[in-house]
C-alpha cells in the first residue's frame, strides 16, 4: 500500500489491482482494514481507528482511493462525491483506436446483478441509468492506445462497459470482451488523478497516482510525461 496524501481528516492511497476497497463475500482483507492498521501503527493510536469509505474502485482496477479519517470529514466527502465535486481522471489502455481522438460517450446502462456486469444501450431502457464520460487519446504505442477518461456520472462498471460498447474493451478485461487476461489478473484501468476542495480546510487537493509496476504502463507514463 502506498500513501499518496494524508492529513488529520483524510488519506489517499494508491490501490493495487488485487485489493478490494471494502469487505465483501470473499472474506479477503479489504484495503480499508490495511489503511486502518497503517494509521494505527504510524500514529500509535490506541483502540479502534475511524476510517470512512467515500467511494470504491473495482477489484481489478488500480489507482487513487480517498478515505475519511474523521466523522467530520466523512459526510462532507460523501456529499461531494454524490454532487460530482470530486474530479476523478482515469487512464485506460485499449487495443483499438476509438472512432475519434476525443469525444463524449453517452449510453444507458442496465446492471445485471447475477452476472455482476452492465450492458450499454443507446436509448433509455427499463431500469437503465444514463452514463456519460469524456475520453481523449493522450498517447499510443505500436499496439495500444492510452485514453484519459473524465467521468461525468458514476455507474457500475461504467468506463469498462462504455468503452467496450464502442469496440474498445480495456486491456485484460475478459468480462467486457478483451481476448486475454493480464499477467497480474487486473485490467489496464487506473484512477490516475483525484482533485477536490478539502472538506474542512477548503484548500485545493490534487493527487496523482503512479501507474502500476508494469512495462506497458511505465512506457505510457514516460511517453505522456514527455509530451507535456
Amino acid at each position: 500500500m502506498t500513501v499518496l496524501y494524508e492529513d488529520n481528516h483524510l488519506i489517499v492511497v494508491n490501490k493495487t489491482v488485487s485489493e478490494i476497497v471494502q469487505g465483501d463475500k470473499t472474506g479477503d482483507i479489504p484495503l480499508s482494514e490495511t489503511v486502518k492498521e497503517w494509521i494505527k501503527e504510524k500514529h500509535n493510536k490506541p483502540g479502534n481507528v475511524f476510517l470512512g469509505v467515500t467511494h470504491r474502485l473495482d477489484r481489478p482496477v488500480s489507482g487513487a482511493v480517498v478515505f475519511a479519517k474523521t466523522s467530520k470529514a466523512l459526510p462532507r466527502l460523501n456529499e461531494m462525491f454524490r454532487n460530482g465535486e470530486v474530479k476523478k481522471s482515469y487512464w485506460a489502455i485499449v487495443k483499438k483506436m476509438p472512432p475519434a481522438e476525443e469525444g463524449i460517450l453517452e449510453h444507458y446502462l442496465v446492471r445485471n446483478e447475477k452476472q455482476n456486469k452492465s450492458y450499454a444501450y443507446t436509448a433509455e431502457r427499463k431500469n437503465s441509468k444514463r452514463a456519460v464520460l469524456h475520453y481523449k487519446l493522450i498517447a499510443h504505442s505500436d499496439n495500444y492506445y492510452l485514453l484519459e477518461i473524465d467521468l461525468k456520472t458514476g455507474r457500475h462498471h461504467q468506463i469498462r462497459c462504455q468503452l467496450a460498447a464502442i469496440g474498445c474493451p480495456i486491456r485484460g478485461d475478459l468480462k467486457y470482451g478483451f481476448d486475454r487476461s493480464n499477467k497480474d489478473g487486473g485490467i489496464s484501468l487506473h484512477a490516475r488523478e483525484v482533485s477536490f476542495v478539502h472538506p474542512v480546510s477548503q484548500k485545493q487537493i490534487d493527487v496523482v497516482a503512479p501507474v502500476p509496476d508494469d512495462t506497458l504502463w511505465k512506457a505510457f507514463e514516460k511517453i505522456e510525461g514527455g509530451q507535456k
